[in-house]
């Protein structure tokens, strides 16, 4: 059996470390030995963007905002529905992550971070949401595991009331917001209908056709929270 190969490791908040790995030509990134997200399970990632830019390829000027670059998966599927005049920003907290993905001798991100499109922000997406309001065409969120199961503890504020009134300010009338969840929460869903947002979920297996189910919980902003 082929072994598992430590290609980068970095500190994460909360006193985590942040491990990318790779085996037999997969890479995967874990948070204390506990898996993140991994290339051979895309499908629910690359599905994130579809459902949050949906539309927005006919739309002149389009604004996206992804929070977590993770592997690049929502990034290359984001670019791929927007427009050449379009620009979709990444908020990544840590800077290691983002030096992985534009390290051109591994199959990740390269290549969409030089696409002129691109832009990315090092700092917590919270501080890019605040920053501007009715800023964003579509927000897409996949900062953590989900609505629940985080293994950063900062990134609780977006899940919270608070969080979700900051997340509609900062959407443009009519935009969406996507958030990915390891699984289902009905208690959240309800959570960002109380603040505003028309929602529809939908569930995505990691593998496309196999392998676990993932929730993408899709908020039309469609009133004032």
């Amino acid at each position: 059996m082929k072994p598992w190969n430590v290609i980068g490791k970095t500190g994460a908040p909360g006193g985590n470390q942040l491990t990318l790995y790779e085996h037999d030509g997969e890479y995967v990134l874990r948070v204390g030995g506990r898996e993140l997200m991994s290339t051979r399970r895309t499908a629910s990632e690359v599905r994130l963007a579809g459902l949050g830019c949906q539309g927005l390829m006919r739309l002149p000027k389009v604004r996206v905002l992804i929070g977590g670059l993770g592997l690049g998966f929502t990034l290359r599927a984001a670019l791929a529905a927007v427009g050449r005049d379009a620009e979709v920003v990444v908020a990544e907290l840590l800077p290691a992550v983002l030096e992985w993905n534009q390290n051109h001798a591994l199959p990740l991100a390269a290549k969409e971070l030089s696409d002129q499109r691109t832009r990315v922000v090092l700092g917590d997406v919270m501080d890019t949401l605040k920053a501007q309001s009715g800023a964003w065409d579509a927000i897409l969120l996949d900062a953590d595991n989900g609505t629940t199961a985080m293994m950063t503890r900062g990134n609780r504020a977006l899940y919270e009331t608070r969080g979700l009134a900051t997340v509609h300010a900062a959407l443009r009338p009519g935009g969406r917001v996507v958030y990915w969840s390891a699984e289902p929460d009905d208690r959240f869903a309800k959570r960002m209908a109380q603040s505003g947002f028309q929602v529809t979920s939908e569930l995505v297996r990691a593998y496309g056709t196999g392998g676990p189910k993932h929730q993408l919980l899709l908020g039309l902003k469609v009133s004032k929270a």
